[in-house]
């Protein structure tokens, strides 16, 4: 069950790399995004793979970090499973994302799971939305 939206963050990709991977395509890509956390204003840093797998499946893992407005600083995981939307370079992406945090404000989100919506666009423009998985 879904619980509370704790962020939404609109972005760029900002780098992408191609890298072999066992006979399939592996993207590399960096993005910048910014937004909120638990209602906080943040800017956010994420590096992922995007392993594109026969049928048009598009796995994907990562890491990022996030820095609050008010000194709150977080990092996570990140993985999931998508596709490409068929304009460009534009996907969409289900999956999980793990958080940890030392920042009194942000603990609330050590050792839970959040489940997000990942969209980016022919133009590498992101937007991202995490919710509790209670």
């Amino acid at each position: 069950m879904l619980g509370e939206m704790v962020c939404e963050l609109r972005g760029k990709v900002t780098g992408r790399r191609i890298l072999p991977h066992e006979g399939m395509i592996k993207i590399e890509l960096s993005t910048d995004a910014s937004g909120k956390v638990l209602g906080i204003e943040a800017i956010d840093m994420t590096n992922f793979d995007n392993i594109m797998k026969p049928g048009g499946i598009n796995i994907c893992m990562g890491q990022g970090a996030i820095m609050g407005k008010g000194g709150e600083m977080g990092m996570y995981y990140v993985n999931g499973v998508g596709k490409m939307t068929g304009k460009g370079t534009g996907a969409t992406f289900r999956g999980a994302l793990y958080m940890m945090s030392q920042t009194p404000k942000w603990s609330a989100l050590n050792g839970i799971a959040l489940i997000y919506e990942y969209e980016t666009d022919e133009n590498g423009n992101t937007h991202v939305k995490a919710w509790e998985w209670k």
